[in-house]
């Protein structure tokens, strides 16, 4: 198995390819030479049931932001985010945001760290249980 920030990078791929070539996530696997690793699978399948909870959640917590005008990576950074903390509980906050800013400042904008964290820090005060 391969370990979760790995399957989160992959993830991070499919998410946008999914949405780049406007797909589904069936049809992207069927696609696909290789299987991604079962985690990778179920947030890319994740994202896709939940995209209109995700994109809601995304518009109320981001200012000035139209989650559509975002940075395609940014934006499929910003759904990933959200599903773990939305839909895997057993996921603590900090390490999903920690491994979403690591994912944006990787594979997007010089200030994409900063949005990213910005953005997701605002969102397990309403889609998580206080501690």
């Amino acid at each position: 198995m391969a370990p979760r920030r790995e399957s989160r990078e992959r993830a991070l791929g499919l998410c946008y390819e999914r949405e780049a070539r406007a797909i589904t996530a069936d049809q992207l696997l069927d696609d696909l030479p290789a299987a991604p690793d079962a985690y990778a699978e179920q947030l890319l399948r994740g994202v896709e049931a939940y995209e209109p909870e995700l994109d809601g959640l995304l518009r109320e917590y981001s200012e000035h932001w139209a989650v559509e005008r975002m940075p395609a990576v940014d934006r499929a950074v910003l759904r990933l985010g959200c599903f773990e903390l939305a839909h895997e509980p057993g996921v603590p906050t900090a390490v999903v945001i920690s491994e979403a800013v690591e994912l944006a400042k990787q594979y997007s904008t010089e200030n994409s760290g900063r949005f990213v964290n910005g953005l997701l820090a605002r969102i397990p005060e309403q889609v998580r249980a206080p501690a």
